[in-house]
C-alpha cells in the first residue's frame, strides 16, 4: 500500500504546492497504485500541464476552483479543433486529477464532478478484411524471398505475430527474446495496469518468429532489437516500415496500422463466431464497453442469421 502523499510541509498546506508538484504526486499515484505505463503517464502529464498553464493565465488556483473554469476550459479545447472523443479523455484525466486532490486533502471538492464529458459520435475503427490481411502477409513474404535480409524477417514476424494475438503495439514491440522461442501455443503478455492476460499464437507466428530469432545477433534482452533509447524498436519505425508493405500489398498505405491490424484481429473473431467477452479478455480490455466499439460486427452477423436460418426468409425473398 501507498504511504501518505507529502508534497509539502503540512504547516504550508496546498498554498506552498507548484502545479508540477501537484501533477507529479498525481502521477506518482497512478504508477504505485495503478501500474499506470510510461505512455500513459507522458500523454497525462502533457495533458495536465496544458490545463494547469492554461488556469494560471486566468488567474484560477487548481485547488480552489469550481466547474465554471473547467467547462471554459472544455469550451476552449473545442475552438483549438480537439475531436469530442480526444476532449472527452482530457476531461476523463482532468477527473481523476480532481478526484486526487480531494482525495489527499489539497482540495474541498471536485469541481470537475458536474462538467459534461463532449458528446462523441459513434466512430468505427478502420478495419481491413480478410483478403487484405493475406495481401499484406504475402508482400511481407515476398521481400524475405526477394532478399532475406533480418529487417523482412522482422517485418513478416511482427505482422503474422499482430494478426494472430492482437496485441497493443507497445506489448507487440517490447516482448522478450524468450518469447521467440516458446514451445507454448500462447504467449503471457503483461499489458495496461500490469494485467497478465494469455494470448494464441498460430503455427505461422511461431514459425515466423523462429525464422526471425535465428537471423538474430547472439545477446540481448529483445525479440525486436534496435537502436533506440529503449533498446527495442520503436512504434514509429514499425508503423513507418508497415505503410511500406502496404504500398507493395497494393494497399492504400493510410488504411494501414498496427492499430488497423488490432482491429482486424478483433473483428474477424467475432465474424466467424467468437464470443465479445472472449474477445475482451484477448484485448486486455478492462471494461466490455471498450470492446463494444466492435458490435457493428456481431449486429451483421446476426442479420445473416436470420437472413440464413429463419422459416420464412426464404418466403419473403419470394414475394
Amino acid at each position: 500500500m501507498r504511504p501518505p502523499l507529502v508534497l509539502a510541509d503540512p504547516a504550508g498546506g496546498a498554498d506552498d504546492l507548484s502545479g508540477d508538484a501537484l501533477i507529479q504526486g498525481y502521477l506518482d499515484m497512478l504508477a504505485a497504485e495503478r501500474g499506470a505505463a510510461a505512455n500513459t503517464l507522458s500523454a497525462y502529464r502533457r495533458d495536465l500541464a496544458d490545463y494547469l498553464g492554461v488556469l494560471t493565465q486566468a488567474g484560477h488556483d487548481p485547488v480552489r476552483i469550481e466547474a465554471a473554469p473547467v467547462r471554459a476550459y472544455m469550451a476552449d479545447l473545442e475552438t483549438r479543433g480537439l475531436s469530442p472523443a480526444s476532449a472527452a479523455r482530457r476531461l476523463s484525466c482532468i477527473r481523476g486529477f480532481h478526484r486526487f486532490l480531494y482525495a489527499e486533502g489539497f482540495a474541498e471538492g471536485d469541481p470537475s464532478a458536474p462538467v459534461a464529458a463532449p458528446r462523441k459520435g459513434r466512430t468505427l475503427p478502420k478495419v481491413l478484411s480478410v483478403a487484405e490481411v493475406d495481401a499484406l502477409l504475402a508482400a511481407a513474404r515476398r521481400r524475405v524471398e526477394a532478399d532475406g535480409t533480418g529487417r523482412s524477417r522482422r517485418m513478416l514476424c511482427l505482422i503474422e505475430l499482430l494478426y494472430a494475438t492482437g496485441l497493443r503495439v507497445s506489448e507487440l514491440i517490447a516482448l522478450p527474446r524468450a518469447a521467440g522461442a516458446t514451445r507454448e501455443r500462447y504467449l503471457v503478455v503483461k499489458g495496461k495496469g500490469g494485467r497478465e492476460r494469455l494470448v494464441p499464437l498460430t503455427e505461422m507466428a511461431r514459425g515466423a518468429m523462429r525464422d526471425h530469432l535465428a537471423h538474430l545477433p547472439a545477446d540481448g534482452p529483445w525479440l525486436f532489437p534496435a537502436d533506440s533509447e529503449s533498446g527495442h524498436l520503436t512504434r514509429q519505425a514499425f508503423a513507418r516500415d508497415l505503410k511500406d508493405v502496404a504500398a507493395a500489398a497494393g494497399l492504400r498505405p493510410d488504411r494501414v496500422s498496427p492499430h488497423v491490424l488490432r482491429h482486424a484481429f478483433a473483428s474477424h473473431l467475432l465474424q466467424n463466431g467468437a464470443d465479445l467477452r472472449i474477445v475482451q479478455e484477448l484485448l486486455g480490455h478492462a471494461d466490455i464497453a471498450t470492446t463494444q466499439i466492435y458490435t457493428h460486427v456481431l449486429d451483421e452477423r446476426l442479420k445473416g442469421m436470420v437472413r440464413d436460418l429463419h422459416p420464412l426468409s426464404d418466403a419473403e425473398e419470394a414475394d
